[in-house]
Formats: C-alpha cells, sequence, structure tokens
C-alpha cells in the first residue's frame, strides 16, 4: 500500500503554505502563493481572480464556516500537481450546534514562477447539491479541449 505524499516537492510546500495561509485567515500569506493573476474555479459557485480577491475570499469565508484544510496526498507532474485534501467545517446547517464534519475533495494546480497560477477544486458538498455544480464554474472546457456534448 502506497504512503499518502505530503512533502517532499516545491509544489507540495507551496500548497501547505497556501493551506496554512486559508487557516490562519492570513491574507499576506495566501498571496504571497500566488501569482497575480491566480485564478480558483469552484463548482459550486463563479470563479474568484486575483492574488488579493483570492486571499480576501478565503479570509472570509473560512471563518464563517470555521473550515481547516489539510493536504492529504500529491501527485506532481511538472508545471502541475494533483492533491487530495481534506477539510474539517461547521456547516451553516450544523451552527447551532457547532458539528463538525470532513469534506473531501480534490484540485489540480498549474505553476508559474514557482507560484500558484490556477486552482481547480472538485468536491461535491452536500448542502450546496444541485444540477449546476455538475462542473467548474466558468471554466472554458471547449478551449482547453476538454470533451463536449453537442
Amino acid at each position: 500500500m502506497l504512503k499518502p505524499r505530503t512533502s517532499g516537492h516545491a509544489y507540495i510546500d507551496l500548497i501547505n503554505r497556501y493551506y496554512h495561509g486559508c487557516n490562519t485567515y492570513d491574507v499576506e500569506l495566501m498571496m504571497s502563493t500566488f501569482t497575480d493573476d491566480v485564478v480558483h474555479y469552484f463548482v459550486d459557485h463563479s470563479a474568484v481572480r486575483g492574488a488579493r480577491e483570492l486571499a480576501n475570499y478565503w479570509s472570509k469565508v473560512a471563518p464563517k464556516t470555521q473550515a481547516n484544510w489539510v493536504l492529504d496526498h500529491a501527485l506532481i507532474q511538472e508545471p502541475e500537481a494533483v492533491i487530495e485534501w481534506s477539510m474539517s467545517w461547521v456547516p451553516a446547517a450544523k451552527r447551532e450546534s457547532g458539528e463538525v464534519e470532513l469534506l473531501r475533495g480534490s484540485e489540480w494546480y498549474v505553476f508559474a514562477e514557482n507560484k500558484i497560477a490556477e486552482i481547480r477544486s472538485y468536491h461535491n458538498n452536500y448542502y450546496l447539491h444541485s444540477p449546476a455544480n455538475a462542473e467548474l464554474h466558468d471554466f472554458d472546457y471547449a478551449q482547453r479541449g476538454y470533451r463536449q456534448i453537442n
């Protein structure tokens, strides 16, 4: 059985720094891991574009849900990395009880100049279930050469 890879490459270290910034709501730390024109694509809402915009997004969203991310496993094929992550959090429906849940997902990262240039985040959040969330919002699948249904 393979042991999950969580260290041993500069990209993994950078993602871990990014997650530390997310977990501590540290805007400057997060921004230091991004290219200026970073884009983060999501399955449950519109893309967030720009280093400051993305860092500000996480510094506002993460505290509301008490989100905390951990990189569980990574594969590297430069200039990309693919990871599995887990996020402990308190969904809005459980804020009164404070019951913590664990959500798992996967992200594809593209790097440029030793920084994160793109994140494509995939997960199936039970609380945000919708047919509109079957693919990344704002991602140009056709331009990138992905399969299309005519």
